[in-house]
């Protein structure tokens, strides 16, 4: 087998794997301005299955083709420049961003500058930006060495809720009294629930829903004012106006807070899908039609107010804030392909310890 290798997944069944040789490899031959990147570390959670589960709808499998009818879920890490022919990358950058699952990708480096470059390859122009931006570590303030496991895992899943924070702020939640998060211990959540619990606008209280076997982290975790099993969200009250930001992607949950809040419920924001086999997209329910949150259109609005360096310095400091307070972390790191089929099946069945940050490498 070649010591090149990627992992793909059968776009019309999440369950089936594969590890191939790598479309790109050590000898792979470079066109002007092509750089080859050899994939260190890279994280994996709930939100690369949501890549995966919402693949075709949203364009995730068009980032990094694979053979017909498979594709390779995109991964956010660290890749360090094995080989480049673009005189402004010299072989042995490290770089961060948006990967696939394999051992190395070329990428046609255009844009660039000291601090940057993106993947100008043609099949990437129509994609959203903020996916084909390559960090250079060397001239990134946020970056820290000791880090970068940190960074790997919450700099994609903090921008999201960095986003989703400024977005409802924006909002004034809908007029909303009460905020409700679906899979309460997803990191995404989690980085939404710090926000909201460290200057909680003077306006909300927060509830996570969560399964039982996750609510006493979720409690521990201090972000929470109140936690409510799936099994109990049909309790939820209809006293307090509230918006519900659904990570889970649950059919059934989000029929039932509906069904719960009734008129109560003033905004339905759809993130992701966690729950991805009872995905709830397009499904018709009570009250206010689920509204999808991409956090790129968001992003790329902000940029225009703040500029890109602008956004980037807001995302950094609050994120390390965010990581100050995350004592209830453990970082996990895998190599090799046993490790990345275990990671990645667990995660597939939710039946990783939401505790966990795990970081892997092929």
């Amino acid at each position: 087998m070649s010591a090149s290798v990627d992992f793909i997944v059968k776009k019309t069944d999440l369950r089936q794997t594969a590890f191939v040789p790598g479309l790109a490899s050590a000898e792979t031959a470079l066109d002007p301005g092509q750089v080859l990147l050899r994939v260190d570390r890279f994280a994996f959670t709930a939100n690369n299955i949501t890549y995966g589960a919402v693949g075709e709808l949203v364009g995730y499998w068009s980032f990094f083709p694979a053979r017909e009818g498979w594709g390779r879920i995109p991964v956010w890490g660290f890749a360090d420049v094995a080989r480049s022919h673009h005189e402004a990358l010299p072989a042995g950058e490290r770089v961060y961003g948006y990967f696939p699952m394999s051992t190395h990708v070329v990428l046609q480096a255009g844009q660039v500058s000291a601090a940057a470059f993106v993947d100008a390859a043609p099949h990437r122009a129509a994609l959203p930006p903020i996916y084909n931006q390559y960090t250079r570590v060397a001239a990134d303030p946020a970056y820290e060495r000791a880090r970068e496991a940190h960074l790997a895992l919450f700099r994609p899943l903090f921008t999201t809720s960095f986003l989703l924070d400024d977005f409802l702020a924006e909002n004034t939640f809908f007029g909303a009294r009460s905020v409700i998060l679906s899979s309460a211990s997803s990191k995404t959540a989690l980085g939404l629930a710090f926000l909201l619990s460290e200057v909680r606008r003077g306006q909300c209280s927060l509830v996570g829903l969560t399964s039982p076997a996750n609510q006493a982290f979720c409690q521990r975790t201090g972000y929470y004012d109140r936690i409510v099993t799936y099994a109990e969200a049909g309790s939820l009250s209809r006293d307090t106006p509230a918006v519900l930001v659904d990570f889970a992607g649950n059919a059934s949950v989000v029929n039932t807070v509906h069904q719960a809040l009734g008129d109560a419920l003033l905004y339905s924001c759809s993130v992701g899908v966690t729950h991805w086999e009872k995905m709830a997209m397009g499904a018709e329910v009570p009250g206010p039609a689920p509204v999808l949150f991409f956090a790129p259109d968001h992003a790329r609005r902000r940029i225009g107010d703040w500029g890109a360096a602008g956004l980037q310095t807001r995302v950094g400091a609050a994120m390390h804030r965010f990581l100050d307070s995350a004592g209830w972390l453990r970082i996990v790191e895998g190599r090799g392909r046993a490790a990345v089929e275990s990671v990645y099946r667990a995660t597939l069945d939710g039946k990783i310890d939401p505790c966990e940050g795990h970081i892997l490498a092929l």
